[in-house]
């Protein structure tokens, strides 16, 4: 059985569809519509074929068109809705725009007068005058201390727009007492330091419930001072950390705790014990502190002593001699850490440090870097360089912190803190390496800081 497959000739398939197309025209000739005046013939004169000679079908040679001819398939009713809907809608973004440079205005204007009010509020409690009889006088006196003090505008209008800074917080009066006791054995040659209780302390604290009160005991040992206007080193012997009592103001510890001491060492021991609030999710905050010097005590009985908390102060550690490079091109700080000063009671050649330094710049923390850990010696010498890009070439706000942590020769959990040295653009000391620094491009400048804890 064989398959006979017919192909259709050119010719077929050209009269085909040359027959398709005479039916497309007729149907648009039908569907236009008819003019007033003008026949059928007239109007059919404007879509004329004319059949190829010497073929079968007729097929279309020239094919008129006009865009006039090309008629929309909606009705008058239709397209006028149309135009209506867009009327409409070019009318409501009108409205709109309208409406939005309306609040822009609005809102810079209220905001002005907003921080107009900030800035005269402390005037007005000090402005000497009858305001009722003349009400032209008080707005010139504005202006006229607006231009000879903008330095104090500002800076009050910085006080009412941002949060309180941490020296104000420090110096804000503690609340409460702590009782403790302190007993040296002179046969053991051990100095035991109990804590008993906390009276009077704040019940509640901003944004937090009420407190869960710590203590943390520091033994600070004194070594000689070098210069009448330096500070006077420091060094921690040992530190404690009493249990935590949970939302008591008046709570109650009863620990206790000691250390070997040679007798000698007494008259350079400072007892510092700090009331600290337990934070579970942030640091804990510094309710207050308690010093006591033990040199000219007697302390062969327990001497149990309560006093009043006072604002905590820092102690000066060691120092640290840093080191700053600004690179202009590639838009990096150099923050180099070469030595590092500390006391230690008594010497140890069983302990590292090593240093964590952050910087926050334009208020942009940027990543940490650390040091690698060196034997602890009286004079720790590291000589190490840390790069920083900086996100913004306009550096207005920059906070170097240097975190110096000691850690036990291969006991990683045995880390501690020694101390922390801050250095932040705008103080009068730090301003100075700040703008040699500027100044300086690319050659760095060194200069040391104390640690302070």
């Amino acid at each position: 059985m064989k398959l006979v497959c017919h192909v259709p000739s050119r010719h077929y398939l050209i009269g085909r569809a040359g027959g398709y197309l005479d039916i497309a025209v007729d149907c648009l000739r039908l569907a236009q519509p008819r003019q007033p005046g003008l026949s059928d013939k007239q109007g059919a004169q404007r879509i004329n074929t004319t059949p190829h000679k010497g073929r079968d079908m007729n097929f279309p040679t020239t094919l008129e068109l006009s865009i006039g001819d090309i008629r929309m398939p909606f009705s008058d009713d239709v397209k006028y809705s149309i135009l209506g809907i867009s009327v409409l809608l070019l009318v409501t973004a009108i409205i709109l725009l309208v409406w939005q440079v309306y609040r822009y205005f609005t809102q810079k204007a209220g905001s002005q007068d907003q921080v107009n009010s900030l800035l005269c509020r402390e005037d007005r409690s000090t402005t000497e005058g009858n305001y009722g009889s003349n009400v032209q006088t008080p707005n010139m006196k504005l202006k006229s201390q607006a231009v000879e003090r903008p330095d104090e505008d500002s800076c009050r209008l910085s006080q009412c727009l941002s949060p309180g800074s941490p020296s104000q917080e420090e110096q804000t009066q503690a609340q409460g007492s702590l009782c403790f006791s302190l007993l040296y054995d002179q046969l053991q040659a051990r100095l035991v330091v109990t804590v008993l209780e906390a009276r009077g302390l704040p019940e509640r604290r901003r944004f937090r419930g009420s407190v869960d009160p710590s203590v943390r005991v520091r033994l600070l040992w004194a070594g000689p001072k070098d210069t009448p206007t330096s500070h006077q080193l420091k060094c921690v012997l040992r530190e404690w950390q009493s249990r935590t009592v949970k939302d008591s103001a008046n709570p109650t510890f009863g620990d206790q705790f000691s250390c070997s001491l040679p007798e000698n060492d007494l008259p350079r021991v400072t007892v510092r014990l700090e009331v600290r609030d337990f934070n579970k999710y942030s640091r804990h905050e510094i309710l207050g502190e308690v010093r006591t010097h033990l040199g000219g005590l007697s302390l062969c009985y327990p001497l149990e002593i309560q006093e009043n908390l006072q604002p905590p102060k820092k102690d000066a550690v060691g120092a640290v001699l840093l080191s700053l490079k600004y690179l202009p091109i590639a838009q990096r700080l150099e923050v180099g850490l070469l030595k590092i000063r500390t006391l230690s009671r008594p010497p140890s050649k069983h302990t590292a440090l090593y240093a964590r330094t952050s910087v926050v710049c334009n208020r942009c923390n940027l990543r940490h870097q650390k040091t690698t850990m060196k034997t602890r010696w009286e004079m720790t010498v590291f000589n190490e360089v840390m790069t920083f890009a900086l996100p913004d070439p306009q550096v207005t706000e920059c906070t170097i912190l240097v975190s110096v942590y000691e850690v036990g020769m291969g006991k990683r959990s045995s880390k501690r803190l020694i101390g922390q040295a801050s250095l932040k653009k705008g103080k009068k000391a730090e301003e100075e390496q700040w703008s040699l620094m500027m100044r300086s491009l690319r050659q760095p400048i060194a200069k040391w800081h104390p640690l302070f804890i």
